[in-house]
């Protein structure tokens, strides 16, 4: 217990260096078309970086963006967004599965213009290595645009183990554990593009810590005890929930038990998506290329454990959902900073195309963060990030299919800030809460707004939600 204690509180230490408010030094410049190492996880939350101390290092090497939101906090419709940097709306995935979502579309068009494409077309070598989109399967033998290189699992890939991978035409089966085929088939394409002299952009897309939570076999031992985090929201619903919440009794012993047990395999699992930055980190060094390398770290979406009474889960527009890590270190980014300017996922891909020099995409929705990098604060910048979710999906095939008691929402749209989060059901329903006076989201105070502040919150985020391109979301998003 005594070490538990000692370990948490080390780690607060750690993290409060890497967030300080003191000024950072100034930054570089950005060098030309520096190499791109992009680590997505899968439903991976901020409160699992104490486990993760080579990540914690990326922290404190580069720049970390505490206000980072995702489009939607599912899998499919957040990846199709980092993708295209587009909302959902403009890619028509809000969903896993069925008409509105999945590969299939995606692939109605959204598919033909990514950062993949963007690179590819700049002479950058591609790669995608692990999880691409749901309904993604090796037997259909689907290589999108824009990816030179590819080694993908289908649905076989959240077991962790005896999988497929469609690599580069031909399906190929693998008996270890995912995460580790992953980081040897990145350091492989690290070494040749570095012999090639060619600049490359290489994504490497974990499906840890989704369900079932696999850990490597090595770390299965891991933490023995550990709970899941039991904040003010642990086993509390809001006042005024929406209906899809309300109602729900506090959760049984087993509940909480079960919820543990999961907690401690997220835990024990995102230890080797640690293992597998540094490794990954010691190749780049090895091949001489660390220092012109900028190594980006995020998560699909976030994930609930008991807050607010829910079984594990997502899809909601709460902030155990919808904020994740993104963290990024490199050549010209500033050491030891924190952005706390609003992000999206949908910002990675007009990012990356202005990494390597080029203009960003005339089609993406989302803003250039290489400003925020260097430690400026663009004027009009973005100040209201959206959220729009269809639901609640139903498809027994979807591997994020949630019960009642795990929350499934209903459709809704949301704004959030900093400060608030606002959000509005197709069936009427409002939200609303302080999160400066209440961050863990425990009282909904939407019925008390005044009715002028409810109207212009009602249009902005219609504004938002018809949105396209730049000119017209950069607009919409102040």
């Amino acid at each position: 217990m005594l070490r538990r204690a000692l370990t948490a509180a080390l780690t607060v230490l750690a993290l409060g260096a890497c967030t300080a408010d003191a000024p950072p030094p100034p930054a570089r410049s950005f060098p030309a078309r520096p190499n791109i190492v992009f680590v997505l996880t899968d439903d991976l939350t901020p409160d699992l970086l104490r486990f993760m101390p080579r990540v914690r290092a990326l922290m404190r090497a580069g720049t970390s963006f505490a206000q980072y939101t995702v489009t939607d906090s599912l899998c499919c419709p957040s990846r199709a967004s980092i993708l295209s940097g587009k909302y959902p709306h403009n890619t028509g995935v809000f969903t896993n599965t069925g008409a509105d979502g999945g590969i299939g579309a995606f692939r109605r068009g959204a598919d033909r213009s990514t950062y993949a494409t963007d690179l590819r077309a700049a002479g950058y070598r591609t790669a995608l290595y692990g999880k691409y989109l749901n309904g993604y399967t090796v037997r259909s033998g689907h290589v999108p645009p824009g990816w030179l290189e590819w080694g993908v699992a289908g649905p076989d890939g959240y077991a962790m183990t005896d999988f497929d991978l469609l690599e580069n035409g031909r399906a190929v089966h693998h008996g270890g554990y995912l995460n580790e085929v992953l980081t040897a088939k990145t350091q492989d394409f690290v070494r040749r593009a570095v012999a090639a002299r060619q600049p490359f952009l290489v994504q490497l897309s974990t499906f840890t810590p989704h369900r079932p939570y696999t850990p490597a076999p090595r770390d299965a031992r891991l933490f023995p005890g550990l709970t899941a985090p039991r904040t003010p929201a642990f086993d509390r619903l809001p006042t005024a929930a929406p209906r899809w919440l309300a109602g729900r009794a506090a959760l049984s012993t087993a509940s909480i038990a079960r919820l543990d047990a999961a907690y401690r395999k997220r835990a024990q699992s995102v230890v080797s998506v640690d293992r597998m930055l540094g490794e990954v980190q010691a190749t780049l060094a090895e091949r001489g290329v660390a220092g012109n390398t900028v190594v980006v770290f995020s998560s699909d979406n976030g994930y609930h454990l008991g807050e607010h009474r829910l079984n594990p889960g997502k899809q909601t527009a709460f902030e155990t959902d919808l904020r994740v890590p993104l963290i990024m270190a490199g050549p010209g980014i500033r050491a030891g900073a924190t952005v706390r300017a609003p992000a999206l996922n949908a910002d990675l891909r007009p990012t990356f195309a202005a990494l390597a020099g080029l203009t960003p995409p005339a089609d993406a929705d989302g803003r250039d963060l290489t400003p925020l990098l260097r430690g400026e604060r663009p004027p009009a910048w973005r100040t209201v990030a959206l959220v729009e979710h269809h639901g609640p999906p139903t498809d027994p095939t979807d591997p994020d299919r949630q019960t009642w008691a795990a929350g499934n929402p209903t459709t809704y749209s949301a704004l959030r800030t900093p400060r608030w989060t606002y959000v509005e059901y197709a069936d009427g329903f409002l939200e609303y809460y302080n999160r400066t006076r209440d961050p863990h989201q425990l009282r909904n105070i939407a019925a008390a707004l005044p009715l002028a502040r409810r109207a212009a919150l009602h249009r902005k985020l219609a504004t938002l939600t018809a949105c396209r391109g730049p000119a017209a979301c950069h607009a919409a998003d102040r």
